[in-house]
């Protein structure tokens, strides 16, 4: 038996128990894994108020996670015990001591990389990855918005934006969350509680508009961003943190620019096993060339993720968040 965090229904972090579950040998193609770290995301908020549902109830929550090899189903060669591994992605599981996983979910850890770190950059920087490379590639020279700066995906993102040779506009909710984003990539930081962001984004421009829009937070910017766009410009909706963006006309796209708009998700782009692995070799390379930072600014006993939950679902998280087993 291992404890994990399970929810029997959705709901509240009171929904969140800390309970044993029962693990078993690896089948076929399955690795067990003893969790050392666990990473913290707003899709585990999602899954637990049930806004993306689960496979089945009860379930364990939790996308992203590193640890080592305990035992080796049959058919997996890639593999031995012992190693040192890391993931993010379906199937949900993570927040647990040991869990079952696809052997093909999962990447090795370069010497470089240690086990909390990758914990705290696999889900985000791979988004942060795909994001910039694959669902719009970020050319240098180009002018870019990425809200919530300072938040996990956006401090990796910021940076590796910069790296990119982009010129980077980012937003945060105060002076010290809008440092932390200067910090961290950002080459302008408007505080979206105060100043007008459609008016900021035109002045910073010379009233172009930004050739991309980066938006986890959904509800609460989506009409503000499609404004801030450049006509034909790209609007990535990628994350509902305030809540689901209502339904509208297509219209209103060309009416505003013939803009693109994409609500992509980072298990499509991973989906296939060579595209998870060029993602993964893509963030490590950055973080082990200095060009992206990964900053732990919270961590929290696994027992205590219901704790972790509200505290991110009050923004007062910033950076990377990691449950410890």
């Amino acid at each position: 038996m291992t404890k994990a965090i399970r929810i029997h229904q959705t709901g509240g972090p009171d929904v969140m128990l800390w309970e044993e579950i029962a693990v078993g040998d690896p089948g076929p193609g399955e690795v067990r894994l003893r969790h050392t770290a666990i990473g913290l995301n707003f899709i585990d908020v999602y899954h637990r108020t049930g806004l993306y549902p689960l496979p089945a109830l009860p379930w364990v929550l939790g996308m992203e996670g590193a640890g080592v090899v305990e035992a080796l189903g049959e058919d997996v060669t890639e593999f031995e015990l012992g190693d040192r591994t890391a993931y993010a992605g379906q199937p949900p599981g993570a927040y647990a001591q040991q869990r079952l996983i696809p052997a093909h979910r999962l990447v090795k850890l370069p010497d470089g990389i240690d086990d909390r770190r990758a914990a705290a950059m696999m889900l985000q920087g791979m988004t942060a990855r795909y994001l910039l490379r694959r669902c719009y590639p970020v050319k240098a020279g180009e002018t870019i918005l990425f809200h919530a700066a300072a938040g996990g995906v956006g401090l990796l993102a910021c940076q590796w934006a910069k790296h990119l040779g982009a010129t980077v506009i980012g937003t945060a909710g105060n002076e010290e969350k809008a440092e932390l984003a200067r910090s961290h990539g950002c080459d302008h930081v408007i505080l979206y509680r105060t100043e007008d962001l459609v008016a900021r984004v035109k002045e910073l421009t010379n009233g172009e508009g930004v050739a991309v829009v980066y938006d986890g937070i959904g509800q609460d910017t989506f009409d503000r961003s499609l404004d801030c766009l450049r006509p034909m410009g790209m609007m990535v909706s990628f994350g509902n943190a305030s809540g689901p963006v209502p339904s509208f006309d297509p219209a209103l796209l060309a009416a505003k620019g013939s803009l693109f708009l994409t609500r992509p998700s980072l298990m499509h782009y991973t989906a296939k096993q060579e595209d998870l692995l060029a993602s993964a070799a893509d963030l490590f390379d950055v973080v082990g060339r200095g060009a992206v930072r990964v900053e732990i600014h919270q961590s929290y006993p696994l027992e205590k993720a219901a704790q972790a939950h509200r505290d991110l679902e009050a923004r007062k998280t910033t950076g990377s968040t990691i449950l410890l087993p």
